[in-house]
């Protein structure tokens, strides 16, 4: 959130299937729009007739996207924030009631209650590569599956087929998108955006994980070393209460992005690079195994 001026609004938006509610702080304003096209513009309008605005939406599982998409391209300034942030938020404001308008209105008192929230940054061709991972791992989670013991044996020619689809982005068209995005193809780029490259040049990092980074840690190079440990659910936090120094934790943070970076840790631990020196540093002091890898995983992402 750049503008700090007493002009500047505060928009919350609760997006369901059928309707978009916002509201608007500190006036109070409320309107409802209907989920379609012609109302998403109609909505970018009307905020634009409010001057300065910041708006605050929460994921909800996708539907989201093409309005921050949309709010991004007019130039608009816009926060994706988690659900549980956001509930955790109302009941200390003590609104235990939940409909939509009130959502909106609870979305719009957020960053001004906590602070600067992160501007959502819009990349082109950012949801190929948040699809194909998804599909991925759906793919990944079918495979796991038929591996495991049950009364018929697995197809081999299935198994064959799924590790194919597993190991390598599709080609094929889909109805969002004209042509596969060039980040996944492994050979080339997306326009102004080196970071595919910069990912594939850590120990460990190959074509998957670096297309699960740019779907699942987008805020990757805009955030420091703690921020995007936190983002990951690598953060370890204090449980300390008084004489009481409990044990160093992570909690929270993005579940898929920190399944990926486990799995490329184990490889770079034992790869002839700084990973595997550091982790040898860290056992030599009698650190167990959790705690090795994910110091490897937060170095592996933060590199």
């Amino acid at each position: 959130m750049t503008q700090t001026n007493n002009s500047l609004s505060f928009v919350g938006i609760d997006v369901s299937k059928q309707k978009i509610d916002v509201a608007r702080r500190p006036n109070g304003k409320h309107c409802e729009f209907t989920y379609n096209a012609d109302d998403i513009q109609a909505l970018i309008d009307t905020l634009k007739t409010w001057g300065p605005v910041f708006v605050v939406l929460e994921a909800t599982g996708g539907l989201e996207r093409p309005i921050v998409a949309e709010l991004a391209s007019a130039g608009i300034e816009v926060a994706v924030v988690n659900p549980r942030q956001v509930r955790d938020f109302a009941r200390g404001v003590g609104k235990l009631a939940k409909t939509d308008p009130i959502d909106a209105d609870v979305l719009a008192g957020l960053p001004r209650s906590c602070g600067p929230l992160p501007v959502k940054k819009f990349r082109k061709n950012s949801g190929n590569c948040r699809n194909w991972s998804t599909r991925r791992q759906q793919l990944i989670a079918i495979r796991t599956a038929e591996t495991k013991p049950q009364r018929e044996p697995p197809r081999p020619r299935s198994l064959v087929a799924l590790g194919k689809k597993c190991s390598k982005p599709s080609t094929r068209k889909s109805p969002n998108s004209t042509k596969p995005s060039p980040s996944l193809s492994g050979k080339t780029t997306m326009t102004g955006d080196a970071r595919p490259s910069c990912y594939k040049s850590v120990p460990g990092v190959g074509q998957s994980l670096s297309c699960n980074l740019l779907a699942t840690l987008p805020e990757l190079g805009n955030l420091n070393r703690e921020q995007i440990a936190a983002l990951a659910g690598l953060a370890p936090y204090n449980h300390d209460s008084g004489k009481l120094k409990g044990k160093r934790s992570i909690w929270g943070g993005r579940a898929n992005a920190r399944q990926a970076l486990y799995m490329a840790a184990l490889t770079a631990r034992n790869l002839q690079s700084d990973h595997q020196g550091f982790r040898k540093r860290l056992e030599a002091t009698g650190k167990l195994f959790k705690v090795v890898i994910t110091a490897c995983m937060r170095n592996c992402s933060s590199s």
